[in-house]
């Protein structure tokens, strides 16, 4: 295959669809260093500021999604899907690439269809177990699909499936060797437990209000929190900061320590940090949002919980069951010591790697294609 390889990768919207791509571009850079890789996102969008940091272009489109509930937002949905679309086409005419990758969100959509259209090679990778519609929709038009997920055949042709797992940043690889690393970084005092709370980049509100509730909880059980509220909660919940207590972050740039770090972790259970989860082999309780499209995150949470490898509480159920099952789990460590592992046998790590190989299985031939022409 020729090392001037010319890719476009797209997906975004939330860091779920974000980092997967970012961490397959850095693996195709990894093995043909002079290819030249575009991103695809929506204006206004995370994608827009995440993958210039990263250290790749980006092209937005003017694409928004559909609202559930009524509203004249969705009068503008044809027109900026028109608008997009024309953009697509003209950013694959100009780029010329050789393989098109969609990881899911808004500008996916346009996008992979235009190239779909023409012929390009292309590859779309669905991180959840209930597969996004931009994806559905692309299922029948792109020429593979990997998924993390077995058992996607209701949602994609059968012959275009490949169960990758989902793709991980490079620096959640070799987490076990970090565990001192961590414990020196965060100043954490190894005679007593750490809990670490996650509800997504942005945050979750009902994640931080129930931390809120239970803080005496935590430190009548001498419990170290490392709390990342979110970007749009920190400034809410920083006065909370207690030091050799609570460690109250917006974000946490440093996942793979904060996950060493942990003896028990609370999340939100979106598929990217479902992967990522497994990888360290933590325990975890997962509080799926219910604010998700056909409510993916529980479907992500029961998948694990099906293996005894992780607990769940629905958001609705918190008052009366947070208290009753969180810390008697954090009393039990054999209880724990067993769901991280469980979790653990579940973690691919060598996702990125394998749907690279998909990638580069397409551009050699070695998977059946349409014949189109450009």
């Amino acid at each position: 295959m020729k090392e001037e390889l010319r890719v476009i990768v797209s997906g975004g919207g939330t860091g779920g669809h974000i980092y997967p791509a970012i961490a397959i571009a850095n693996e195709i850079k990894l093995r043909f260093p002079e290819a030249e890789v575009l991103f695809v996102g929506a204006l206004g969008k995370m994608e827009m500021q995440k993958v210039p940091e990263a250290g790749y272009p980006i092209v937005g489109l003017p694409i928004m999604g559909l609202q559930r509930r009524l509203t004249l937002k969705n009068l503008a949905f044809p027109f900026k899907l028109l608008r997009s679309l024309s953009k697509a086409r003209q950013v694959i005419k100009e780029f010329k690439p050789d393989v098109v990758i969609g990881t899911g969100g808004y500008a996916s959509g346009p996008l992979l269809r235009v190239a779909s259209s023409r012929g390009i090679p292309t590859l779309i990778q669905e991180q959840n177990s209930l597969a996004g519609v931009t994806n559905r929709l692309l299922g029948k038009k792109v020429d593979v699909v990997c998924v993390a997920y077995p058992g996607m055949e209701q949602y994609f042709p059968k012959e275009k499936i490949v169960v990758t797992g989902n793709p991980l940043r490079q620096d959640l690889l070799d987490m076990g060797r970090k565990k001192e690393e961590a414990l020196k970084v965060f100043d954490i005092d190894p005679s007593k437990k750490v809990v670490l709370v996650l509800g997504g980049s942005l945050g979750a509100r009902r994640i931080n209000q129930l931390v809120e509730q239970h803080l005496q909880d935590f430190r009548s059980h001498q419990v170290q929190l490392l709390w990342q509220t979110g970007s749009l909660y920190y400034q809410e919940y920083k006065k909370y900061e207690e030091p050799g207590q609570v460690q109250v972050y917006e974000f946490l740039r440093r996942m793979d320590l904060a996950f060493m770090a942990a003896d028990l972790i609370i999340s939100r259970a979106g598929a990217g940090t479902v992967s990522e989860l497994a990888q360290a082999g933590k325990p975890v309780v997962f509080i799926p949002s219910p604010n998700v499209a056909e409510d993916h995150q529980t479907k992500n949470a029961q998948a694990i919980v099906s293996r005894q490898a992780a607990v769940l509480i629905p958001e609705s159920d918190l008052d009366d069951q947070f208290k009753e099952l969180f810390f008697p789990l954090l009393e039990d460590g054999e209880r724990m010591e067993t769901l991280g592992r469980n979790f653990k046998k579940m973690a691919k790590p060598d996702a990125t790697s394998h749907i690279v190989d998909e990638m580069e299985k397409l551009l050699s031939g070695r998977r059946g294609r349409k014949n189109k022409t450009r």
